[in-house]
């Protein structure tokens, strides 16, 4: 059985893309990102194949929901007229490594009574948990790590994402007492060299 990993962090704009597309090119693995909310043309999935050294090598599996509204997953699908379910989220098949990239945090709603949590459940991937530094990261993912432990969720571990902060990585480390992959600093840019780079640290950590 091919292995999956579901990337997710302590919140949005943390970095689940850049890491999503580090570790498809560290895997030679494909991608898939079940729910995509706004910016419909220019998706997470457009970001990760372009970000690819070569994006023919890797299936960029279409998402399960493709929303209007940049918003949480249970409210853009209710403004698009959609009912999104877990159930009806088939995971693609594939003889390679799946990476998957979630939308927001873990406890984002997808409708009136599941969670991003949900999905990452059933999917019964491993996670690999993205933590931001800002001022309230480690309380956002202390409790998100505590969420996923307590549903006995594999966590792969972290990576940090931004420019060293180490008293906030050594508490985070020491509370959890999870291993830390490693740490993608702050980068003026963004492009395939930055990815290769990045791939080339993470490749023997997933």
């Amino acid at each position: 059985m091919a292995k999956k990993v579901f990337v997710t962090g302590n919140g949005t704009e943390v970095g689940k893309t850049v890491v999503s597309a580090i570790l498809v090119e560290a895997c030679d693995a494909d991608y898939w990102k079940p729910i995509q909310s706004g910016d419909l043309d220019n998706s997470d999935s457009h970001t990760v194949a372009a970000l690819l050294s070569d994006s023919s090598t890797h299936k960029i599996f279409p998402e399960a929901y493709k929303l209007s509204a940049p918003l949480s997953p249970h409210a853009a699908a209710r403004i698009d007229g959609i009912k999104l379910t877990v159930k009806d989220i088939s995971i693609p098949q594939t003889e390679r490594t799946l990476i998957i990239e979630g939308a927001g945090g873990l406890l984002v709603p997808l409708n009136d009574a599941e969670l991003m949590i949900d999905l990452i459940q059933a999917s019964k991937a491993s996670v690999v948990f993205v933590s931001r530094h800002y001022l309230g990261s480690i309380n956002h993912t202390l409790l998100s790590l505590e969420a996923l432990l307590r549903r006995n969720i594999p966590v792969q571990g972290l990576i940090f994402n931004g420019d060293s902060n180490p008293d906030t990585e050594h508490a985070i480390e020491t509370h959890s007492g999870l291993p830390i992959l490693g740490q993608i600093r702050d980068e003026t840019t963004i492009d395939r060299a930055m990815i290769e780079k990045y791939a080339a640290i993470f490749r023997d950590q997933i």
